[in-house]
């Protein structure tokens, strides 16, 4: 009788380490999230400082939110449209690609290829 008593002690001791270990390991994996995502976020109060780094009040309230947001399940993205919709397009630090920013996407290109274009016509005059 002593040793099956033993062993219920040292299973439940296993276990609960186990548990334990587990539930800080997922508090840390969403702790880093949360970095990672507040790095990419722009504090509205301050001069382009990301959410991470500021101490203001709206970017803990942000911190906070994400973490909520994040605990609930949700995706990045979901976590970022999420903001988007709130406080607009200038939160991120890295604008969406949609419709109606393409131009903003690609306009380094087009500069490019008009350059390009323009270059190949100069050298062309030069040549004749």
């Amino acid at each position: 009788m002593k040793l099956h008593h033993y062993f219920k002690i040292i299973f439940i001791k296993f276990f609960s380490l186990i548990f334990f270990t587990l539930n800080v390991y997922a508090i840390e994996n969403i702790d880093e999230k949360v970095k990672s995502l507040t790095l990419e976020l722009r504090c509205m109060t301050c001069q382009n400082q990301s959410i991470y780094d500021s101490d203001a009040e709206f970017s803990n309230d942000i911190k906070k939110i994400v973490k909520q947001k994040l605990q609930q399940g949700k995706s990045e993205r979901e976590i970022k449209k999420f903001l988007v919709e709130r406080y607009g397009e200038y939160i991120l630090f890295r604008p969406l690609i949609n419709l109606n920013n393409i131009f903003l996407w690609s306009f380094p290109f087009i500069l490019l290829i008009f350059g390009l274009f323009f270059l190949l016509i100069k050298t062309k005059k030069k040549s004749v």
